[in-house]
C-alpha cells in the first residue's frame, strides 16, 4: 500500500505563487511515477474524472504538463524526502480545483499511462486550491 498526504493548498490572488507537496509513504518510492490531477468546482465527484496536471516519472528525468499550465507549473520529486512537489506560478483563477496527488510503479515514460487518471492506483485525499480574480 501506498498513502499520500497532500498540503499547501489555499487561498490566493491571480498571479500569485502557491506551492504543493505530497509525502509518499509505503512502497519503495523511487519505484513510483507520481503525478498531480485536479478537479474544477462543479465536476462530478470522480477523482478518476479528474484532470492531468503534472506527471514525473520515476527517475525524475522526464516530466510532463497539461498544455494549460506548461511554463507556469513544475513538478519535482525528493527522493531523500519522499515527496513530490508542484510549483505552481502565474495563477489564473481557472486554476481553481481540488488537486490531487497520485502515484503508482511504472518504470516507464510513456505519456499515455502518466497522464491517465485510470492508470494509478494511489491517490491523496486532495487539496483546495482556490485562486480569486
Amino acid at each position: 500500500q501506498v498513502q499520500l498526504v497532500e498540503s499547501g493548498g489555499g487561498l490566493v490572488q491571480a498571479g500569485d505563487s502557491l506551492r504543493l507537496s505530497c509525502t509518499v509513504s509505503g512502497r519503495t518510492f523511487t519505484n513510483l511515477a507520481l503525478g498531480w490531477f485536479r478537479q474544477a468546482p462543479g465536476k462530478e465527484r470522480d477523482f478518476r474524472k479528474s484532470d492531468f496536471v503534472a506527471a514525473i516519472n520515476w527517475s525524475g528525468e522526464t516530466t510532463y504538463y497539461a498544455d494549460s499550465v506548461k511554463g507556469r507549473f513544475t513538478v519535482s520529486r525528493d527522493n531523500a524526502k519522499r515527496t513530490v512537489s508542484l510549483q505552481m506560478t502565474s495563477l489564473k483563477p481557472e486554476d481553481t480545483a481540488v488537486y490531487y496527488c497520485v502515484a503508482d510503479e511504472y518504470f516507464g515514460n510513456s505519456l499515455g499511462f502518466l497522464a491517465s487518471a485510470y492508470e494509478y492506483e494511489y491517490w491523496g485525499q486532495g487539496t483546495q486550491v482556490t485562486v480569486s480574480s
